[in-house]
């Protein structure tokens, strides 16, 4: 019973998620996307662990904005709050013209990829998601 406390603790320690500063930790992908589409500083990188292995990064940028990857690099959420917008190279195109044609005033304030699609947040509050093809589903509101 002993031995099995002590493999529970170990792995529950090694679980745990831990945060940094240092932008190497980063897949070359993760790094790639922040550079090119936003301007300011990483804040902070929390890396999340499930059973010791890394699962995804969440990237706080100085500015607020938030950009979650995966293990290997890839995005798979985006925030950027009211003041702002998602960079247009993070939106698929048929979601861009959708968006265009059909809520103009509204920016793109989150954009998240999930296994069936997309959901895209708006400034105006509506939510909208789409499928992985980037084709209109239904406004989330």
């Amino acid at each position: 019973m002993f031995i099995l406390a002590v493999l529970f603790g170990v792995m529950t320690a090694s679980a745990r998620d831990n945060y940094s500063h240092d932008v190497d930790i980063l897949p070359d992908a993760a790094k790639t996307v922040i550079d090119r589409n936003f301007k300011s500083d990483i804040s902070h990188i929390k890396i999340g662990k499930e059973f010791g292995k890394i699962r995804k990064y969440e990237v706080i940028l100085t500015d607020g904005c938030e950009i979650s990857f995966d293990k290997h690099g890839n995005w798979k959420e985006v925030e950027v709050g009211s003041a702002n917008s998602v960079p247009a190279a993070l939106i698929p195109s048929p979601i861009s013209t959708f968006i265009t044609n059909n809520q103009s005033k509204a920016k793109v304030t989150g954009i998240e990829k999930n296994a069936y699609g997309y959901d895209v947040a708006l400034s105006n509050g509506v939510d909208v998601k789409f499928s992985e093809k980037g084709k209109f589903i239904r406004y989330d509101n």
